[in-house]
């Protein structure tokens, strides 16, 4: 058996129905030219030679009595490919739109515990003639650096892998059915050597902790009290609420190449870009319900603890706060002012990265935590509470070359994230063989026109890469000659153009039902031009793939 560590498991514990704790991606494949095969079939085949290749595919959960510590991994002994591995073949005409209202609502259910916690959807139907792939873990297995080494078994290189021999199998008997004093004197092994890695770790944690709250100052050499400038409270806005467990989903790309190419002119890191990208995009979106705070909206940006070439399938990660500097209506002076405020946090994180914890007591704590995530949900308080954060950005670094499924190139890779009670927005891009590529995850009644939040993100794109080849021409030429062809993005349209202040009104309720269902029948491959704003329309994601 293999513990969970206290980060590991509090992805369990703090998982409600309304909250699902599960990571994805979706993937459109090319299918090879002329292939007359069955390609469910022909994947099912592919997948059951590699799933040995990561242990997140063929271990479960091993509870522990009365939910006292924390659950352990074992193997499972009778893995069922058929509950994991499902075919799906949309309705006609097969859309982008249609695939992403069917993703949003995969990722809405939560995985059964009592088998590996995993699943893979086939999705054929598509109109471009492509096959999807949508598949989501249990965050509590992985973190976004542990997804990149579980890609490398799901996805080859070549488009003919070589064959993989399957490891003779290592039976253990009755393996799921623990005695209950064998799990309890693992729970309690384990506890006692996590207060031992507590004690030993105070003096680091006190340290760090001063140096967060007694930093030196830079003029007298003196230490004296100061909250870091990422401690405040964000604005309230219309992501900042309670969730329910359905889901919106949309994604987008935009070339590397670029992003790089403004980073570089700017002197910011391809992060500062993708930040102020999504500022940008937040920005005109909230402008829509006329929602415009005096304060800049918050980033909660997840931050690595991985040392350099660990790939252990678990979560080492922390998080900082990152200033979108929204209230700042120059692009380039705002991407100056997040490029200050991140390089503020990763300094912060860099002081207390040695002393935060992966891993802590767990006697009692499942049981507590449940209980609190389920009573913060349903009680209303992320809807009154300030919000420490607005939204979720997440920015995780991939492939830089083609991968292939049962012999398929994959297209486009966009992440699926997971939007939580009081931040219902999560934005997550992934690079993938010179591409960007942005996933947009939210709860869907908190933002159900998210496609157009997408759309906004691919605009804010091609306006700020306007912007610095303006600014920047000649250096910016140099590394992409088709972006001084690029010209700034439409401003946001009027104010009587706008969508109207949300209100938590039976009637507001029933508007908003409409508009989704109107968003459905319309659903089709490009999408026309928004009434609400005079932003001209921008090519859904099938056509920049």
């Amino acid at each position: 058996m293999i513990h969970l560590s206290g980060m590991d498991a509090s992805f369990l514990h703090l998982e409600t129905p309304e909250s699902p704790m599960h990571v994805g991606s979706l993937q459109l494949i090319d299918l090879p030219p002329g292939y007359q095969g069955d390609f469910a079939e022909d994947a099912k085949k592919y997948l059951s030679g590699r799933l040995h290749l990561a242990s997140v595919f063929v271990r479960k959960l091993a509870m522990m009595p009365f939910d006292l510590a924390n659950p352990v991994w074992v193997d499972d002994d009778d893995l069922d490919l058929d509950h994991h591995i499902h075919h799906v073949i949309m309705p006609r005409p097969g859309t982008m739109a249609q695939l992403e209202r069917l993703v949003g609502r995969l990722h809405s259910s939560l995985l059964d515990r009592s088998r590996p916690l995993w699943e893979i959807h086939i999705i054929e139907g598509l109109q471009s003639g492509q096959v999807a792939l949508y598949s989501k873990m249990h965050h509590a297995a992985i973190d976004g650096q542990a997804g990149v080494a579980v890609a490398k078994a799901l996805f080859d290189i070549s488009e003919n892998p070589a064959p993989i021999k399957v490891p003779r199998a290592n039976r253990r008997a009755n393996s799921s059915q623990l005695g209950v004093a064998e799990l309890a004197s693992a729970a309690l092994t384990n506890t006692m050597q996590q207060y031992v890695k507590l004690i030993k770790s105070i003096p680091a944690t006190a340290k760090a902790i001063s140096s967060v709250l007694m930093p030196v100052s830079e003029t007298t050499g003196q230490r004296s009290f100061e909250l870091p400038k990422s401690f405040k409270a964000a604005p309230r806005t219309p992501l900042n609420v309670s969730i329910t467990n359905q889901r919106s989903f949309a994604g987008r790309s935009v070339p590397l190449a670029e992003i790089k190419q403004m980073a570089k002119a700017t002197g910011t890191s391809l992060n500062d870009i993708v930040l102020a990208i999504c500022a940008g995009a937040l920005k005109r979106y909230l402008a829509d319900y006329d929602c415009r705070p005096a304060k800049p909206l918050m980033a909660a940006v997840p931050v690595s603890l991985r040392s350099e070439g660990n790939t252990d399938l678990n979560n080492q990660v922390s998080m900082m706060l990152v200033s979108l500097a929204t209230d700042i209506s120059d692009p380039l002076e705002r991407l100056a002012a997040i490029h200050d405020s991140s390089s503020e946090g990763k300094k912060l994180t860099g002081n207390v990265k040695a002393a935060i914890p992966t891993d802590f007591p767990s006697l009692g704590v499942p049981s507590l935590m449940a209980g609190l995530a389920a009573l913060y949900g349903r009680s209303g308080l992320p809807d009154k509470l300030p919000p420490m954060a607005n939204v979720a950005i997440s920015n995780v670094p991939g492939p830089s070359f083609p991968l292939y499924f049962a012999g398929a190139k994959l297209a486009t890779y966009y992440p699926v994230s997971i939007p939580g009670h009081g931040m219902a927005l999560n934005m997550t891009v992934q690079s993938y063989n010179g591409s960007l590529e942005f996933g947009l995850t939210a709860c869907r009644r908190a933002v159900p026109d998210i496609a157009d939040l997408a759309d906004y993100v691919v605009a804010e794109h091609k306006k700020l890469l306007g912007l610095v080849t303006a600014r920047h021409g000649d250096a910016a030429a140099k590394a992409s000659p088709a972006a001084a062809a690029v010209a700034p993005a439409a401003e946001p349209a009027p104010a009587a153009a706008r969508k109207p202040a949300r209100k938590k009104t039976v009637a507001g309720k029933a508007a908003g039902a409409k508009k989704v269902a109107a968003k459905a029948v319309r659903g089709n491959a490009t999408r026309p031009v928004p009434r609400k704003t005079a932003t001209p329309s921008v090519k859904r994601a099938a056509s920049l793939n």
